[in-house]
């Protein structure tokens, strides 16, 4: 099942967001927690956020990361220098490996993209043995996300079709107060826990913060692409604006929140 996002280019993603889940994936592996030995599945591994840190977590025994994206893929390939990670091409609701394969499956700002998000987490379970555990985080786009909020509510006071991409990014799968933990429960997790998890975004100036969005990358960038040069243009004014706030343009920093959420296959001794 196809994700929702966008990708033009490794390098567009990484200046878009790739930087930022490099970040959560630290508070991330804390929370869903992590053991020596381990055979640990990235599920929507993107350019190896998260597969690169696990093994910097603790000594684990094989890290497999899967992404639908053939460009994501290849650009984690590229990166992979450690004999422990495999990355395949691979769908988060049909997970390419047997029942009860690893001790942990773990997905980074993925869920949210996906459709059938709960059949995403069912098969998380599936791939994962009884006793072992799965962990997911998304952003909170309605909530948590200050610099993306600004940027659409911005475009939103301009455009109709600005209106319905917010409220549609505001209330994407998973991102609703307790939706995760119900979802992780009603898949038949036990110990499910959810929490909040925050890293600041600083950009260096607007263009280091508008500059993905214009080339198209993700959600928000397809419809900047999509606007008409005059339109474009006008966009990118008032979001200067905004970014601004009155200011000279330089850096600024926003506050950036997750939805986590971990839970046990059952059946473990």
């Amino acid at each position: 099942m196809p994700s929702s996002f966008t990708v033009r280019s490794a390098s567009g993603y990484e200046q878009l967001m790739g930087r930022w889940s490099r970040q959560l994936a630290g508070p991330f592996i804390d929370f869903a927690g992590i053991a020596h030995g381990e055979r640990v599945i990235d599920v929507g591994c993107g350019t190896g956020s998260l597969t690169f840190a696990l093994p910097q977590a603790a000594e684990i025994a094989e890290v497999a990361a899967i992404d639908f994206s053939p460009i994501f893929v290849a650009e984690a390939r590229r990166r992979n220098s450690d004999p422990r990670i495999t990355i395949k091409e691979g769908d988060a609701c049909a997970i390419p490996f047997p029942d009860d394969e690893f001790d942990r499956a773990l997905s980074l700002l993925v869920l949210h993209f996906v459709p059938a998000a709960d059949k995403a987490v069912a098969e998380m379970r599936r791939v994962v043995r009884p006793g072992g555990v799965v962990a997911a985080a998304v952003w909170d786009h309605l909530g948590g996300m200050s610099g993306m909020r600004m940027m659409l509510d911005t475009l939103a006071a301009q455009d109709e079709q600005a209106r319905s991409l917010r409220a549609h990014y505001c209330f994407q799968p998973m991102m609703r107060p307790d939706e995760m933990r119900q979802t992780f429960t009603a898949q038949g997790l036990e110990s499910v826990e959810q929490t909040s998890l925050m890293i600041r975004m600083d950009y260096a100036n607007f263009a280091d913060y508008w500059d993905p969005f214009a080339a198209g990358e993700g959600p928000l960038g397809k419809y900047v692409a999509g606007l008409d040069p005059a339109s474009r243009a006008k966009a990118g004014e008032a979001v200067r604006a905004a970014y601004e706030a009155g200011q000279p343009d330089g850096p600024r920093s926003f506050a950036a929140v997750a939805w986590a959420c971990r839970g046990v296959v059952p059946g473990g001794g």
